[in-house]
């Protein structure tokens, strides 16, 4: 096995991917991915395959494809040079005017210079004509209406009848406070209890690998796939959620506007957002102090070629 192979498979592994969950997201055949993995790349299609397979293959398990490439670009065998003729310019064939083509020009050129003149009389009389003439219907119409509106009441004083609207009542403000750790994920409350929450994930920098779930890191999936820069993931948090982003520097996740520390580290990241119960909606003052010792606890060591475990 060839060291490009085995750093590749040693990636997958770490994030629990099988080869046949490889081929479905890069939609590459298990059997050029066992190829590529043992360094036997004569299974391949061709050389020129070969690097965009493991460019693919690298995004699929959270390393950087760019720095694998380099680094292990004395295993790739390089693509054939392909030799480009400059194709000969055609020569434009002479346009030859005849007399009867230029007749005809002039005598096209002639009726639009005609056609035009008559559009600008035909448009001139038209506003002329309508003008110097006046509709009395709708004057006296106008004048009927204008007389007849009630007088607008100038008093800024309120009707003893009339109850005053009561103001909206104010929503209170969301709150994000470190609850404690979750195996290996960080769990947070959010608050509110018994409200409705937005959940938005945003991908900022570069290409980024995006998991969320539904309870627990083995619950339904909602998202499960490399995200592009600028991509927006937004669900309504009605229940627990579980993320895990590829690289925490390159993820922005908020509830209802309120930034959730992830650390902000060129490494992967677990949380856990769950939704204050009504019973424990008072106990966010005592979390809060906790909460400040979770978001030292942030930033693990960062590697230069890896997005995500």
């Amino acid at each position: 096995m060839s060291e490009l192979g085995a750093l590749l498979r040693r990636a997958r592994e770490e994030r629990n991917l099988s080869l046949d969950d490889i081929q479905e997201l890069t939609k590459i055949r298990k059997r050029y991915l066992e190829a590529i993995e043992s360094g036997d790349y004569r299974v391949l299609p061709g050389t020129f395959y070969v690097r965009a397979f493991v460019k693919n293959y690298s995004e699929a398990v959270g390393l950087e494809p760019d720095e694998v490439l380099r680094l292990y670009q004395h295993e790739i065998p390089a693509a054939p040079i392909e030799q480009t003729v400059e194709p000969i310019p055609a020569r434009k064939p002479r346009q030859v005017k005849s007399q009867t083509s230029e007749r005809f020009g002039k005598i096209g050129f002639n009726l639009v210079m005609w056609l035009f003149l008559i559009v600008i009389v035909v448009v001139v009389w038209y506003f002329v004509i309508n003008k110097n003439t006046d509709d009395p219907k709708t004057v006296d119409e106008t004048n009927i209406t204008e007389n007849s509106a009630p007088p607008q009441e100038t008093s800024t004083g309120s009707s003893p009848d009339v109850a005053p609207t009561p103001p909206p009542p104010t929503k209170a403000p969301t709150t994000v406070v470190f609850d404690r750790k979750a195996g290996s994920a960080d769990q947070y409350l959010i608050g509110p209890a018994g409200g409705t929450h937005q959940l938005e994930i945003k991908v900022n920098g570069g290409r980024n690998w995006i998991e969320v779930r539904e309870g627990s890191s083995s619950g339904n999936k909602l998202f499960y796939a490399n995200a592009e820069d600028g991509a927006v993931q937004t669900y309504e948090l009605t229940g627990v959620l579980y993320i895990n982003v590829g690289r925490a520097d390159l993820a922005e996740i908020k509830v209802d506007g309120v930034l959730v520390p992830d650390g902000d580290r060129a490494n992967s990241k677990k949380l856990l957002l769950k939704p204050t119960e009504e019973d424990a909606a008072g106990d966010g003052t005592g979390d809060g102090m906790e909460g400040g010792a979770g978001t030292e606890a942030f930033g693990e060591g960062s590697n230069s070629i890896t997005k995500g475990e």
